[in-house]
């Protein structure tokens, strides 16, 4: 049965919808909060995922290389060029082990439209905003908060910076940076819901468009955060489990 699509009040542009496609060991994965050892496997072959995610109606992809991202460096390049093959020139965004101009240059050469830079733009964030400058509007802030500190190393260390203070930085040496993904740990993959209070905290601190992501389940869901005016939102487990249907979630996202 189709489900109700509610109705969205008060809201502001149409939030894009990013269908979440995770990689480990050349695999579509998703993991309970980062946790690397509660990993469920949903497709031994990505670009598979992908098409379905297209056919449905997906306009863009969110893609993360979970093994790069604990490993410093990009690992799942052959999903990743497979996955970009079926995108067909539309949109796929990529996080995790992006860490090196060379490897950005790597990438934008295989067709990745976007990368998300976490760890090396908390370490470093001088080198982030002039690869911001190098790649106008191609760069992404990757924000994985952990009870609202930024945790770096795929998820498996937490700094003693605040996710709003990052932000702050990153805005005040750029202009370049496309938007955030921010990522709840707490919430990612758990199917209980975003948590709204602090993402609306992060987007009203934000200058920058906010992408919400982690435990995004309901149709209510992406409502609240098209009412909070957030730029996008990442789905994954409760797509893939059936808890919401995409061509649904796209026809609300798109209400304006």
């Amino acid at each position: 049965m189709r489900s109700q699509v509610p109705c969205i009040e008060n809201e502001g542009d149409s939030v894009e919808i990013w269908p979440a496609i995770d990689l480990l060991g050349g695999r579509c994965v998703r993991l309970q909060q980062g946790d690397y050892q509660r990993d469920t496997v949903f497709g031994d072959h990505p670009e598979e995922i992908a098409q379905q995610w297209f056919t449905l109606g997906a306009e863009r992809l969110h893609c993360v290389d979970l093994d790069g991202a604990r490993e410093g460096s990009i690992v799942n390049q052959k999903a990743i060029e497979a996955i970009v093959s079926c995108a067909s020139g539309r949109p796929v965004q990529l996080g995790g082990g992006v860490r090196t101009e060379q490897t950005m240059d790597r990438l934008f050469a295989l067709g990745v439209s976007r990368l998300v830079v976490g760890t090396a733009a908390l370490q470093n964030p001088d080198w982030f905003a002039a690869m911001c400058e190098k790649y106008p509007k191609k760069l992404v802030l990757g924000v994985d908060a952990r009870n609202g500190m930024v945790a770096t190393q795929g998820w498996l260390q937490t700094s003693q910076t605040p996710a709003t203070s990052l932000i702050a930085d990153v805005a005040r040496r750029t202009t370049h940076c496309a938007a955030i993904v921010y990522t709840d740990i707490a919430r990612d993959g758990m199917l209980e819901g975003p948590n709204l209070p602090e993402l609306e905290h992060v987007r009203r601190a934000s200058p920058l468009p906010v992408i919400a992501s982690g435990g995004i389940t309901t149709l209510e869901d992406v409502r609240q955060l098209a009412i909070q005016n957030h730029h996008g939102a990442i789905i994954g487990r409760a797509l893939y489990e059936g808890r919401i249907r995409l061509p649904d979630i796209l026809e609300l996202a798109s209400i304006s």
